[in-house]
């Protein structure tokens, strides 16, 4: 194992911020995981935790057929960020945006240091797209602050990747997966092993999160260059590890282990694994999701479960407004899957109470909420 530490530029004077990398093995082919880019949402850590153990006892068994870089802490900047006992760790407090929207977009910067160098050997070219990659990162402007150096370290590990695995939390979720649809296919069986409920798949969510800024500029060069081979050379998923409050033992344990099965599927690790289950879950398109929002302020009840099937009309919950009276009943406005409720429960402007995953589109635009 190799631990690397980067420090962030512009801390505070007198501090330093460092970013932790774990590597694991050696090889061409990689997969990059990383934990808590949102701070506060503590799941993938924990199972970050156990991906650690075990990578240590493969890599001693030499049981890796590649590189495994693996980033517990991937927020070193949002770890800390304490409010009256509260971790704060979704928004950055400097400048109010979120931790995991902005990050380069290479198409655009690398498509003129492409052009004319493609043909149609898809392993020359994979190469080629994956070097001028990291050169274009590297010519960047100087980071303008921790958040701009902080995006830019994990992009430049992440980006000569074949599998990234970015893990997050809901705030009361059941497991899911967001992908570009042209990669589900080989993102199956980490939803099997996973045993996922939901999968939400859109080609672009908006916002440039980490998964997306991975994954797209395969897919836009492609189509850029439609003489040259240009395979989808990097399968990018977020994994949502249930709900914030997520962090016991053995069900990390499990996850864990999951993804270790997955690598395996990818033949980055060698050894006997588990089967992969059947599938529990069919995708559906992430513009077929509602976020279903109160009317007014008042104490929130739920009336379904995590993981109930609805249908339009159903009731998901019910807000009463304790000074007034005033009482509302919100409804599924799609048939679908409760796949995630706020933690919350008292009704804020603005701010979503459940989510419905459908197969019909109902909302275009940006699909991702802040």
């Amino acid at each position: 194992m190799e631990h690397i530490q980067y420090r962030l530029p512009w801390s505070a004077s007198g501090t330093e911020r460092l970013l932790s990398l774990f590597r694991f093995g050696n090889g061409p082919r990689k997969a990059y995981i990383q934990a808590s880019l949102h701070a506060d949402e503590l799941p993938g850590m924990r199972v970050a935790v156990e991906l650690k153990r075990c990578l240590l006892e493969l890599e001693a068994q030499g049981r890796l057929n590649g590189t495994i870089e693996l980033v517990p802490i991937a927020n070193p900047i949002g770890i800390a960020q304490m409010f009256q006992a509260t971790h704060q760790g979704r928004f950055e407090f400097g400048s109010g945006k979120n931790f995991n929207r902005d990050f380069p977009e290479l198409t655009d910067a690398i498509v003129p240091l492409l052009a004319g160098r493609l043909g149609d050997d898809a392993g020359a070219n994979v190469a080629l797209i994956r070097r001028t990659m990291g050169e274009a990162l590297e010519q960047l402007p100087a980071p303008a602050s921790e958040l701009d150096g902080l995006r830019r370290l994990l992009l430049q590990h992440a980006c000569d990747a074949d599998v990234v695995l970015d893990l997050h939390c809901d705030f009361e979720s059941v497991m899911l997966l967001y992908a570009m649809p042209q990669n589900w296919p080989r993102l199956r069986s980490l939803a099997a092993r996973l045993y996922a409920g939901v999968a939400l798949l859109a080609e672009a969510a908006g916002g440039s999160a980490f998964d997306e800024a991975c994954a797209s500029p395969w897919l836009q060069l492609a189509e850029h260059f439609p003489e040259a081979d240009i395979p989808l050379a990097c399968v990018a998923t977020t994994i949502e590890l249930r709900g914030m409050a997520d962090t016991e033992r053995e069900p990390c344990i499990d996850s864990a282990q999951a993804i270790l099965g997955y690598l395996a599927d990818q033949g980055l690790i060698t050894g006997d694994w588990p089967p992969e289950p059947p599938c529990i879950c069919e995708a559906t398109p992430f513009a077929g999701a509602q976020y279903a929002y109160a009317p007014h302020p008042g104490v929130v009840s739920y009336l379904q479960p995590l993981g109930a099937r609805v249908s339009v009309g159903d009731p998901l919950f019910e807000v009463i407004d304790p000074l007034t009276d005033r009482h509302s009943l919100v409804q599924a406005a799609t048939d679908g899957i409760l796949y995630a409720r706020e933690r919350l429960r008292f009704a804020q402007p603005g701010l979503w109470l459940a989510k419905v995953a459908g197969n019909t589109p109902i909302r275009q635009g940006r699909l991702l909420s802040d």
